[in-house]
């Protein structure tokens, strides 16, 4: 996944905004709720990294991949770096982030959701 197409991802679930903060880093939210990061933090070469909240078992599991890493500052809430782009098969990543999107949405509370249109 790239750079472009995670961008376009994240913009196309619902209720999310894009924040470019942290020297540079495009971070999606929903309900001013973080929950998918993308930066060139670390890196001279062009790569980026992305960022993730993951649920207990995946953030387990994916951390024992290659190329997988808890999150710097956020890996104690089990958000979870992809330190190269292709860490991960695309469709892996959209399913993440989409679950990543759901478990911070499901944390809004009921006047957050309703005000976004959000279930």
């Amino acid at each position: 996944m790239n750079f472009e197409q995670f961008n376009t991802y994240c913009s196309r679930l619902p209720a999310t905004e894009k924040v470019i903060q942290w020297g540079g880093a495009h971070v999606w939210k929903v309900g001013g709720k973080v929950f998918a990061i993308a930066s060139h933090w670390g890196e001279g070469n062009g790569h980026y990294k992305i960022g993730f909240k993951a649920s207990d078992m995946g953030f387990m599991m994916l951390t024992q991949e290659a190329g997988i890493q808890p999150s710097p500052y956020l890996g104690r809430y089990k958000w979870v770096q992809l330190q190269h782009p292709d860490a991960l098969p695309q469709e892996d990543i959209k399913a993440y982030i989409n679950l990543s999107h759901e478990m911070v949405t499901s944390k809004l509370t009921k006047a957050s959701r309703r005000a976004l249109n959000l279930p």
